[in-house]
């Protein structure tokens, strides 16, 4: 959640700022702001999104070549003009941007209160900046001790950046449980809560650690404590983005150019790890832990949201190919409940971001418990790469969009390549079955990429029911979890009501819904569980709903009963998730465009849920 930017050397920093707001956009767009600092130190914010801030600073003093900027995402506090970061200092001296969330800020503020400080927001944040510039006055330190006392005080989770008028030659930054990113430019330095306001700019970069302090000065010295005031060497890392991955490159929505980007995203989440013609999967990242994998007692699979679903997945996956036991854990119900762990289980952690809260959270859980814990993020040098015991990464790219597509595929497809890595090391499917999938597997971004032709087919079918009240989602074995995922893309950009549940389910309580206004998307390719699911296409049809069925190329059998269809591709069961997800992100996409929704930026969500 939210937006940090941070600029300090010789050239203006406004327009750096800007557009880093603007590339962090996606992270909340509740309100902006920005200070400047060029003698005097000028804040101006707004509520709503980053071109009203724009707007509002037309006439303004932007002149400075250090400043902070921030695009917020509400927690404490509705959004508007006096909510929006950065917050002031009371004597207006020193200036402070966050993201996270102040645990105890009430407790301190009480304290603050009783000592005279005067609040004029309803933030947590507004708590650090009055404490820092309390503890400067009358311990008599200057700003970076006073940072690092301060956050000895606090309890709970940040990342921020404080500039004095004071002190005009340096920022300071910190962290702990939200990402911070420092790019080391020429002489210069820019700040952000990840790289992508960054790339155009430098490659070097440091990923600031837990309980960090970086004291970042205008003559180029960057200095790195503990909150214990222990000095350590920053390890500069190279970033890997190019700035064509952060731009629309014609398409109308960062969200449509990603649906679009799965063939190459898919294809590039199996190069190195997939070789057809040696007959092999290798996972270098996790290499060290195989001997793990293929012994453990128990495989459990943390996540949330998209990923979570991606995770369920992975549950068939690996229980049906590789046979071993598979727990899906909600990241933040597992962190407070108390779970069995022992240290023959391996834990898989799953997040786009890598920032995930409630997941870095259950990773330290299962950690202390002896656990091993594997990721699977898209983002290098986020937390939860740094923080498990290995790895893999998805190379899906920058996604942007803050409804997950082809983070969601390439996710997949890594738990795909685990499952036949284990199941061909355990010896749990011959060695022929073993060819037969890996040679399958390989087809498959061609085989997205026709899926994606059916895009005209899926439009015209988002016509008929934008208007739609509720959506009902069904679907078997693999294709469980699809249909969770098709329900939650259509409520997040869409805001249409939609319930994903396993199809042979429907009879247990939703079949109570169906009527004629009712639309049913079944997912029901032909395979296994393929008479089980003509079965409940005919219940819902009996009861006069309106049928959207994704089906197999060639299906006449469920044309003849369905009202829709779309498409896709004949594949192996487990490889139908990877095909039959897209119609479903493009029916979302079409029909949130259709009801005029902000498809890449959808109300009250955020990117990368760096808050609990």
């Amino acid at each position: 959640m939210c937006g940090i930017v941070g600029y300090i050397g010789e050239k203006q920093a406004y327009p750096i700022l800007i557009k880093g707001l603007q590339r962090l956009e996606y992270r909340g767009y509740d309100s902006a702001g920005v200070a400047l600092l060029n003698g005097d130190l000028n804040i101006y914010k707004k509520s709503g999104k980053v071109a009203e801030l724009e707007n509002f600073v037309k006439e303004k003093d932007i002149s400075g070549t250090m400043g902070v900027a921030h695009t917020r995402w509400a927690t404490h506090g509705e959004p508007n003009d006096i909510n929006a970061h950065p917050h002031f200092s009371q004597s207006k001296d020193i200036a402070i941007i966050h993201n996270g969330i102040i645990e105890n800020y009430s407790v301190l503020k009480d304290e603050l209160l009783n000592r005279g400080y005067k609040f004029t927001s309803n933030t947590d944040s507004e708590v650090l900046i009055h404490l820092i510039d309390d503890i400067q006055k009358n311990e008599k330190v200057n700003l970076a001790q006073a940072v690092r006392i301060t956050l000895n005080q606090v309890i709970g989770a940040y990342a921020i950046v404080v500039i004095s008028k004071n002190e005009p030659d340096k920022l300071v930054a910190a962290k702990k449980g939200s990402p911070l990113v420092i790019g080391i430019g020429n002489g210069d330095f820019y700040i952000a809560s990840d790289a992508t306001p960054i790339v155009e700019y430098t490659k070097n970069v440091v990923y600031l650690n837990d309980y960090e302090i970086a004291v970042i000065k205008k003559n180029g010295n960057l200095d790195i404590r503990t909150t214990k005031n222990e000095k350590h060497t920053p390890y500069i890392q190279k970033l890997e983005l190019n700035l064509s991955q952060l731009q629309k490159e014609g398409f109308e929505h960062f969200m449509l150019k990603e649906i679009y980007e799965q063939p190459r995203s898919i294809k590039d989440s199996l190069r190195g790890r997939l070789n057809v013609n040696k007959g092999l999967v290798f996972l270098g990242g996790i290499a060290d832990y195989e001997q793990k994998l293929i012994n453990a007692e128990k495989i459990v699979i943390i996540a949330c949201g998209t990923s979570w679903h991606a995770g369920l997945v992975g549950e068939y996956l690996l229980e049906d190919i590789a046979r071993v036991p598979v727990e899906v854990e909600y990241a933040s119900e597992f962190r407070y409940r108390n779970s069995v762990v022992s240290e023959n289980d391996v834990f898989i952690a799953i997040s786009q971001s890598g920032e995930t809260a409630d997941t870095i959270a259950a990773i330290e859980l299962a950690q202390s418990k002896g656990a091993t814990v594997l990721g699977i993020c898209n983002v290098v040098g986020s937390t939860i790469a740094r923080i498990t015991d290995a790895g893999s990464y998805t190379h899906a790219g920058p996604e942007i969009g803050v409804a997950s597509t082809k983070a969601f595929t390439a996710q997949v497809t890594i738990l795909t390549l685990m499952a036949l890595m284990i199941a061909k090391k355990r010896g749990s499917i011959s060695t022929s079955k073993f060819h037969q999938l890996i040679t399958e597997l390989e087809g498959i971004p061609d085989k997205v990429e026709k899926t994606l032709k059916a895009s005209n087919i899926v439009e015209a079918i988002a016509e008929k029911f934008k208007y739609a009240k509720n959506f009902l989602y069904l679907g078997r074995g693999y294709n469980f979890p699809v249909a969770l995922e098709g329900a939650l893309k259509l409520k997040e950009i869409s805001y249409i009501h939609a319930e994903g549940y396993p199809a042979a389910e429907m009879k247990h309580g939703p079949i109570a819904l169906i009527d004629e206004n009712m639309p049913v998307v079944f997912i029901a390719p032909k395979t296994g569980l393929y008479e089980k699911v003509k079965s409940n296409i005919e219940e819902v049809k009996s009861r006069k709903g309106v049928i959207i069925a994704i089906v197999t190329e060639g299906d006449t059998d469920i044309k003849k009963i369905a009202d829709y269809t779309v498409e896709i591709p004949q594949t192996e069961a487990m490889f139908v998730p990877l095909l039959s997800t897209i119609p479903l992100q493009i029916l979302s996409y079409h029909i949130a465009v259709m009801r005029n929704c902000n498809v890449d930026q959808p109300r009250n969500l955020a990117k990368s849920v760096t808050v609990e």
